[in-house]
């Protein structure tokens, strides 16, 4: 079994105060979003139970919820898995991301106070540390964890919830790429975001955001045609 990640340890932390099917939805997102369950790979609702070590009816409430989000496709005799990405699906994610964390990223120049930031490059810092250490986890996990703090800082709830349904859909082929390439081969420009956050410069945030979207879902793009090739 994977070890559990930092994200589904704050999320276990909101068990007093959340209902456990919402914590349980948080946990089963985080496996997804982060690679822990593995493109294709179908598991069943019972081992899922036991993974989160939580009732059946949570899982299944949490399972119908990712269902509707794209993130989980059924596959018959209790089974579920994440559903594997091709090269139409990887196209329209490019589309759609390239507009929408550019957009996101210049609203947050704009509206970012000194705290902002100073957030956003404390968490620069902590993702500078996973790649120089090779941690795989907390590289995805800080990635994440940069662009959805901007989405917040943006403040254009519909839209941001639009990008973060996003990651579901490519999170998990980002682990399988990065654990091919290692973290020191992977695109980061999130310091020519920052820099041009605190020059209050929105637009050359939102091109320095799209440099590192396009970088990073072409990578994933060459790894899914590389792999179906070899099929």
């Amino acid at each position: 079994m994977n070890k559990p990640n930092k994200e589904i340890g704050q999320a276990a932390q909101t068990a007093g105060r959340l209902p456990a099917h919402e914590v349980v939805y948080r946990r089963l997102r985080d496996l997804i979003l982060f690679g822990d369950l593995a493109p294709g790979q179908p598991v069943t609702i019972q081992g899922l139970t036991e993974r989160l070590n939580t009732g059946m009816t949570p899982v299944r409430e949490a399972i119908r919820r990712l269902t509707a989000e794209s993130a989980l496709e059924f596959q018959g005799n209790r089974r579920v898995c994440v559903p594997l990405l091709n090269a139409d699906n990887i196209s329209e994610l490019i589309l759609a991301r390239q507009w929408l964390d550019p957009h996101l990223a210049l609203r947050a120049t704009e509206r970012a106070t000194l705290d902002d930031l100073e957030i956003l490059t404390k968490i620069d810092s902590e993702h500078d540390k996973a790649i120089s250490q090779g941690d795989l986890q907390s590289y995805l996990e800080l990635n994440y964890k940069f662009h959805k703090r901007f989405y917040k800082i943006a403040d254009a709830p519909i839209l941001a919830d639009l990008a973060d349904g996003l990651w579901l859909r490519f999170g998990p082929s980002l682990r399988v790429v990065c654990g091919r390439m290692g973290t020191q081969n992977l695109p980061d420009k999130h310091k020519e975001v920052l820099d041009a956050m605190h020059a209050r410069d929105a637009e050359a945030a939102a091109r320095a955001i799209r440099e590192d979207v396009i970088q990073g879902m072409e990578q994933v793009r060459i790894a899914l045609e590389l792999e179906a090739a070899q099929r």
